[in-house]
This record gives structure tokens, sequence and C-alpha cells, in this order.
């Protein structure tokens, strides 16, 4: 039986969720303690028990202690992850993208096609955008043999939720391939989305725009940005992303969503601050790609090596992680994360 320590480290849901994942995959129990032990509400939140009971679900497993407040749990899978077809609904404005990014390791080695859709929210602070998921971390993992789309079927944002994305997976063939970014290389063209729903008549989407490309003008760049005005969603709300791409074809994405009393300009002033920043530093990932790729990278077979903008307690947190379950060997030197892997296969 693994067993972990959920206050080592960042203390997070991050090792709730990867915790979990990875033993699903790995076919192995786990014990996990002092659940988000260093977060003011410590224990699990619905969002982080609506994504163990879906890893549940799909590998036929078990379950104890999964109640919201619980800080600590009992996972055993019950078998191979199973393909088809899945529907969640976190309940909350909860995040959807964090909730795919669970299962998505798993999901990668299933017995066949596996698609699922997820209700909650799209855009928000401190979880990963729908729009870097699809355009930033699924091209990332394209290279390492990994198939996988995401679809934004309505945009859902804080407090009401109610977006939806859908996310479909191919099993991987094999072993997955080691990813190799050692430099940036130049920015070849940027590319952005200024998303505003119900707020047309306030031009959000243009406003967002105009602000990003006025900073990113007096640093010599400028980005092409898909206006989406849209009708759909429960309630009001806004986000913009970035993506970089470099002629070592890297990708270097940027986002932040909207929140009251944070303007148009404030959103454009800052998508286009942390996009220059990471580029600065000669990263050949951003900043949420950093932490995001150490799992792939751990299962994959020979090392991978890349540039991250800087460390992050989510990247220490993440190679403790695959250290710890899965033996990988990491290293991190002047920013240049190595990664041994495992060469896992199903």
């Amino acid at each position: 039986m693994l067993q972990i320590d959920g206050a080592q480290k960042s203390g997070s849901g991050t090792i709730v969720r990867f915790a979990v994942g990875l033993a699903a995959l790995l076919g192995e129990q786990l014990h996990l303690t002092n659940i988000r032990a260093k977060r003011e509400k410590p224990g699990l939140r619905p969002q982080h028990l609506k994504a163990l009971q879906a890893l549940q679900q799909i590998c036929h497993g078990s379950l104890d202690g999964g109640e919201i407040g619980s800080g600590e749990i009992w996972f055993e899978p019950g078998g191979e992850i199973e393909g088809g077809r899945y529907e969640w609904d976190i309940g909350t404005a909860g995040s959807t993208t964090l909730l795919a990014m669970t299962l998505l390791p798993a999901a990668c080695f299933s017995s066949g096609a596996i698609s699922f859709n997820i209700s909650g929210g799209l855009f928000q602070d401190f979880a990963p955008s729908a729009y870097h998921m699809q355009y930033v971390l699924f091209l990332a993992l394209r290279s390492m043999g990994i198939t996988a789309e995401l679809n934004i079927i309505r945009p859902g944002y804080v407090p009401r939720g109610g977006g939806i994305i859908g996310v479909g997976v191919e099993p991987v063939r094999g072993k997955l391939k080691p990813i190799n970014l050692p430099a940036q290389g130049k920015v070849t063209r940027i590319q952005g989305i200024a998303l505003s729903s119900h707020l047309r008549e306030r031009k959000v989407s243009e406003r967002m725009a105009a602000k990003c490309n006025e900073v990113l003008r007096s640093q010599g760049y400028r980005a092409n940005i898909e206006l989406v005005h849209d009708t759909s969603a429960l309630q009001r709300g806004a986000a913009l992303a970035l993506y970089a791409e470099t002629s070592s074809r890297c990708i270097i994405g940027a986002d932040r969503a909207g929140a009251p009393r944070r303007t148009s300009e404030d959103i454009g002033r800052s998508v286009a601050t942390s996009l220059l920043e990471d580029l600065s530093t000669g990263a050949t990932v951003d900043r949420y790609l950093a932490d995001q790729l150490i799992f792939y990278a751990a299962l994959a077979d020979g090392v991978s090596e890349y540039r991250i903008p800087r460390l992050t307690e989510h990247v220490e947190t993440n190679l403790w992680l695959v250290e710890t379950i899965l033996g990988a060997q990491t290293e991190v030197n002047q920013n240049l994360v190595k990664i041994q892997g495992i060469g896992y296969h199903s």
C-alpha cells in the first residue's frame, strides 16, 4: 500500500488529485493522510471529492473516507481502467480542468477510447484555464504520444459555474516519448482568445485584447487575438488567453479570468506581462506547464528536459510525488528540469 502524507511540500489539493490518480494508474492501494493540511480549510472540498469519485468510477475502485472535510482516505483500484463515455457535475464553480487533469494520466492508459463531459467552472483564479489545457498542455502532450482533445461546450465562471467541457482521450500504444525542450528559440507568432459572456455592449473582449497588445508592442511583439462574444454562459464573465510559439517548438502560454472589480484593461495587462516575464527567463515552458508536464515525463521512456521560468511549490510537490510514488529520478539545475522516466506501459 502506498502511504502518502498530504501535509508534505505544498500540503495542497495537488497531492490529493495526483496521488490517487497515479495509484489508479498503477493499480496500487493508497492511504492518504493529512489531506490539504496547509490550506485554510483543510480536508476534502467538493471538487476534490468529485475527482476521487470519478477516478473510482473509471477503475471500479473503492473509496473509504470520501466525505467533504475528510482528512484521511483509503483508495483501492478495482481493475483496469475502462474506456467509454462518462459525465460528472462538480455541482459548484469548482474547476473542470483540474478534474480532467486528475483523470488524464489514468485515461491515457485505458483499455479503450475514453471521453467525458464535466460541468463546473472553466475560468477562475488558481486553476488551469480551459484554453491553456486546449492550446498548450494538450499540444505539448501530443509530442509525447498522447492524443487528447478538449472542447468548450459552455463557458462557466465563479460563482455560478455551469460551464461544460468535453474531453476525449485515445489510449497510448506502447510507451510515452520523453519531451526535450532545452532552448527557447525565437518567438514566431503569438495567438490569443479574448472571451466575454453577456458583455458585448461593454466591449470587454475588445478592451482586453487592445490593452494586451499595447503591452506586447512595448517589447516588440504582437498577438493575433480572436474575439469571442458568448451568450450561453449562466452569468457574465470573461477570460483572456495567449500562447506563443517559438522556432524550437515551444508553446508558452498565459491567461487570466475576470473577477469583480477587475477591469478589462487589468486582465489584458496582466496576461501580457505574465507571458513577457516567462519569455524573458529563457524558459521553454510557461509557469503552468512547468508542473503539469512532470507526471507524463516521469511515466515516459527516457530522459525529459525542459527549462522552467522559476521553481514553484507546485513543481517541487509534483517532483516529490513522482519520486515517491513512481520511483522516477528528478533533478533541477538552474531551472533546467531533468526527469528520468520509468517507461510505464499498460
